[in-house]
């Protein structure tokens, strides 16, 4: 809880800063490459998060991976936030950061959950679907998971569409559980 609450706090003043600054667009961008760089390496989030290694080493780190792939202002952030030993939650920032940018932009994020992903017809009708619900911009997120044996799962902000075969037969499950049929003797 606490994570989140410091990576809130830390995304609205960058938030405020990149609009005050006019490159809002382009720490959007670079966030989103920060956050992909944290999901795609845990062992460079263990070394953020490790208080073994000294800030000066982290910084330096941090300045040579992210040199010249950032905009000045992000790259002077995220110095900031080493400084002030907060480095651990630059991942969480990073995702709050672009949760936030989302909220002022009034983009729905779509997640359709398949159990073999989906192609550009089904894809297009989703959209169509989807943005006919809501007047904001929607970006589709696609997950794949086979233990919904087949189907979707379509997750708008805090709805959901389950039409999962793996649901319809839970359901089917409790139906023979409660039997309206009793034993005769």
């Amino acid at each position: 809880m606490q994570g989140t609450r410091v990576a809130s706090r830390y995304a609205k003043s960058f938030i405020d800063l990149t609009m005050e600054q006019g490159v809002f667009e382009e720490a959007h961008k670079d966030m989103q490459y920060v956050s992909d760089v944290c999901a795609s390496n845990s062992d460079f989030v263990i070394f953020l998060k490790s208080p073994i290694i000294k800030t000066d080493k982290k910084q330096a780190v941090l300045k040579e991976l992210f040199s010249g792939k950032l905009n000045k202002v992000t790259d002077a952030y995220i110095q900031l936030i080493t400084a002030k030993k907060r480095e651990i939650y630059l991942a969480e920032i990073a995702n709050e950061f672009i949760n936030q940018y989302k909220e002022k932009k009034k983009i729905l994020t779509a997640v359709v959950t398949t159990a073999n992903g989906i192609d550009d017809v089904i894809r297009k009708k989703v959209m169509e679907i989807v943005k006919g619900v809501s007047t904001s911009e929607v970006v589709l997120q696609e997950k794949i998971d086979a233990s919904i044996i087949g189907g979707f799962i379509i997750r708008v902000g805090d709805k959901q569409v389950d039409a999962s075969i793996a649901r319809k037969i839970n359901r089917l499950k409790q139906t023979f559980k409660e039997n309206p049929y009793l034993k005769e003797l």
